[in-house]
């Protein structure tokens, strides 16, 4: 019997033809392509580098930053520099492939599976109704002997636009079932994505792919490199694994799991429901209010401690553990979450010194929540009473969808009160006032004229912190 090799990074393996059993030096089911260097990819272009980290502002038109190191591949295009696609020297079958992946503004790349069918990567931020040709679709199909307008066909749009803003690393996992062939070099089934999870979100539920995508770079075959492509914009990708598909998911209808009947809410308008909030690993928020937009932009908001939890992009609600059977009372969310905190602390804190460890609990500040009212738009505007002051908390959703306005106001000065922006891994600031926090996961940005915020040490990681007088106005993109 032939075999037919396949090697990623330092770690041999194989594929033994017409079935799905991996082979290696040493058995195992997942191998990472190295990034110290470029010898995994075939004939690399002069706009492929490795880099140890890089940075994209996202107001800054198809901008990469990169810093000489390891552990990233970068493709930096420009006027100057077009850029290539970039095939790697291996060739795979059935495979489970994982990796995250940052864009620059507008940019847009693809991975091809096989080098013929594309999984589409691009800067889609905000965009209401995507399509096949936005972020996690599957691109089309293309014949020029077709008749105008339908030239482009057999694409699949994302279920929902779980995609994240430009110059954020975003995570995506393929499960990949390869076209077969019989022993004369016949088709004899079609290959299938049989599942794509773009920022934790099932975005495509096994598709079958009839041909190769537009752009394909050969004809069909049992084995075909992976193609990233690189003739369209900058893009970055790191920690990218290989997995063997196991036996069982192969030839399933349905791969989306989950809930036999869900529950689910939408918010075609401004929406909102209490329950409890899972927002950290092992953390519960028992009185919270989730707030959802028609914009596809929603939050979550802490009553005992006004902290604003989290937010995401995509679809409001499932309620199934809260309300199927007894329930728990926890919703979740149905998009690609973002966590704005790591614990449950006051989001204000009176500090007898800029170096005072933050209170963990609201205890001795006076705190009392005084719930919310609604606003002439139905969004809720948060309030509670601390120090002796009242304070209203407003949170809205961006005009263009892509993030959240907050404004804190207070009824009086309390001296030196300050408010924790952030409690992360790590905070960068990229410009005055602007600032990358927790890994690339998200920016914040004050007003003009908000005063200068502290970045200090926390716990292993970092607080930001900044004096509030009467009003701090600042954003979050995500």
């Amino acid at each position: 019997m032939k075999l037919n090799y396949l090697k990623f990074g330092t770690t041999g393996l194989c594929w033994l033809f017409g079935t799905t059993l991996l082979l290696a030096q040493q058995l195992t089911d997942q191998s990472e392509i190295k990034l110290n260097d470029l010898t995994a990819f075939n004939a690399a272009g002069k706009s492929w580098t490795i880099a140890e980290k890089v940075i994209s502002d996202p107001r800054n038109e198809n901008e990469l930053k990169a810093t000489k190191g390891s552990g990233i591949l970068v493709n930096i295009t420009s006027n100057k520099m077009k850029g290539s696609d970039l095939l790697t020297n291996a060739v795979h079958g059935n495979i489970i492939l994982e990796l995250d992946y940052l864009m620059a503004k507008n940019s847009n790349s693809g991975i091809y599976l096989q080098g013929n069918y594309e999984v589409q990567l691009k800067d889609s931020w905000g965009v209401l109704q995507p399509m096949s040709s936005d972020n996690g679709g599957i691109y089309e199909r293309w014949d020029d002997a077709r008749p105008e307008g339908s030239k482009g066909f057999e694409g699949y749009a994302p279920r929902q636009n779980a995609s994240k803003a430009p110059g954020l690393w975003q995570h995506l996992k393929i499960a990949f079932q390869a076209p077969k062939f019989d022993s004369t070099g016949k088709k004899t089934a079609n290959a299938r994505v049989l599942a794509v999870e773009l920022n934790g979100v099932l975005v495509q539920d096994n598709v079958e792919l009839f041909g190769p995508t537009g752009g394909a770079a050969d004809k069909e075959k049992p084995l075909g490199p992976l193609r990233l492509q690189g003739d369209h914009g900058s893009v970055a990708f790191r920690n990218i694994k290989i997995s063997k598909l196991p036996e069982e998911q192969i030839n399933v209808n349905n791969r989306g799991g989950g809930d036999a009947d869900p529950i689910y809410i939408d918010a075609p308008s401004n929406t909102m429901i209490r329950s409890f909030v899972n927002y950290a690993p092992k953390l519960l928020a028992v009185h919270a209010i989730s707030v959802g937009s028609p914009l596809k932009t929603h939050y979550s908001y802490d009553l005992d401690n006004g902290l604003l939890l989290q937010g995401w992009h995509g679809e409001f609600i499932d309620a199934t553990p809260m309300w199927d059977g007894r329930g728990n009372g926890t919703s979740r969310a149905r998009g690609a979450v973002t966590s704005f905190v790591k614990k449950a602390t006051p989001a204000l804190a009176q500090l007898a010194t800029v170096q005072t460890t933050w209170p963990a609990d609201s205890t001795g500040s006076g705190f009392k929540t005084k719930g919310y009212i609604i606003d002439n738009e139905d969004r809720p505007q948060f309030k509670y009473n601390i120090y002796g002051a009242e304070v209203t908390d407003i949170i809205t959703v961006s005009n263009d969808g892509k993030g959240l306005n907050r404004s804190i106001n207070i009824d009086k000065t309390v001296p030196n009160l300050y408010v924790l922006l952030a409690n992360a891994s790590s905070i960068e600031e990229l410009a005055k006032g602007y600032y990358l926090v927790d890994g690339q996961s998200y920016y914040l940005e004050l007003d003009k004229g908000a005063p200068k915020p502290i970045i200090r040490d926390a716990n292993g990681g970092k607080e930001l912190i900044i004096l509030l007088d009467k009003q701090l106005n600042y954003s979050i993109s995500f």
